[in-house]
């Protein structure tokens, strides 16, 4: 049998094999314990296909790595660095997935890690999932963590969830994995790259800020530079016109909370659909003494009507912090606020 004399050769996942092999078992198995089951697994899969590898070959790699260590005097961890040693044993795809992770919510397992994750946000997610799902992602969880998620789903979306939990019984391991495997997948990954910076959601931040014709004008101009990034910033932002995405009862929680004078300024610059959004969601009484206040006012500088739009969308913004409404986003039906 052939015995690998060639350190040129060797892979960085063969390296390791290798060296975890000459390790004393003690060592070895204390490095194992801190690897999870994918690296283990594939660390076992390269040890099995070695071969015989001679002592010279296993003594030089010693001196590689205790060179390679002593080279800076120091270690210093930082993703950057992590990355850059992933991927010269594993593929850049793989690498990126990974990485996406350890930036998420912290956890050893995917349930821990669940546990970290907002509700609302845990929430937004399953609503969009099979009730059976939801129940065995509910069924995984700390228990006051499951039931602020439920109170944060749609309610019959919620009861054929807990439907599903009262007749499941055992679950085969075989669908918890594939359940783990969808929210390692999807959810963690799009989790860790939304808390990640983002430059245009920061610009759109910024743009909502502005009054209108501001606004527009540099909406323009970096139209003209990079049309990409100014629909994106645009898709991003919230503004007045948005507040028709809310449902009858999230408008009637943000009239609970505005000043009437401020919304009857705002309303003077709204289209009619929006106008007869918040009108229908009144008393009659309410809406007829709006709609007397706005005729009484006559006309109304655009200024006054962005300063007051302005402010009623902070509010908007407020109540969603505090979890009274949900602002959603795009055009979809399936994305109406939920209460």
């Amino acid at each position: 049998m052939r015995v690998r004399e060639d350190i040129r050769g060797l892979t960085g996942l063969e390296k390791a094999a290798i060296l975890l092999l000459a390790l004393h078992e003690e060592h070895s198995s204390a490095l194992f314990s801190r690897l999870d089951e994918e690296e283990i697994r594939e660390l076992s899969t390269t040890m099995s296909s070695l071969g015989n590898v001679s002592s010279n070959l296993v003594e030089r790699l010693f001196v590689e790595f205790a060179e390679q260590l002593g080279a800076s005097g120091s270690l210093v961890g930082t993703f950057e660095s992590t990355e850059r040693l992933l991927e010269k044993v594993l593929g850049s795809e793989k690498v990126g997935d990974m990485l996406e992770e350890i930036r998420g919510p912290a956890g050893r397992t995917m349930w821990d890690k669940l546990a970290n994750v907002n509700e609302v946000v845990l929430a937004n997610y399953l609503k969009n999932e099979y009730p059976q799902t939801v129940a065995v992602v509910l069924s995984k969880i700390r228990p006051d963590h499951a039931s602020r998620v439920l109170a944060s789903l749609p309610e019959n979306f919620a009861m054929e969830a807990v439907m599903r939990m009262l007749r499941m019984e055992t679950v085969q391991q075989e669908v918890v994995d594939d359940v783990e495997m969808t929210l390692r997948k999807e959810f963690m990954t799009n989790l860790a790259r939304a808390q990640g910076p983002d430059s245009h959601e920061m610009m759109a931040e910024i743009f909502n800020g502005l009054d209108r014709n501001t606004e527009e004008r540099f909406m323009t101009m970096l139209e003209e530079r990079n049309l990409e990034a100014s629909e994106k910033i645009r898709s991003l932002m919230f503004t007045f016109n948005d507040l028709a995405k809310l449902d009858p009862q999230g408008v009637q929680t943000f009239l609970r909370e505005v000043n009437t004078e401020t919304l009857g300024i705002a309303l003077k610059g709204a289209t009619d659909s929006l106008r007869d959004l918040f009108f229908s969601n009144m008393s009659e009484r309410a809406a007829k003494i709006l709609r007397e206040d706005m005729e009484a006012m006559g006309p109304v500088r655009l200024s006054e009507v962005d300063e007051a739009q302005s402010e009623l969308v902070t509010a908007a913004k407020d109540l969603a912090e505090r979890g009274d409404i949900l602002i959603a986003e795009g055009d979809d039906k399936d994305d109406e606020l939920i209460y």
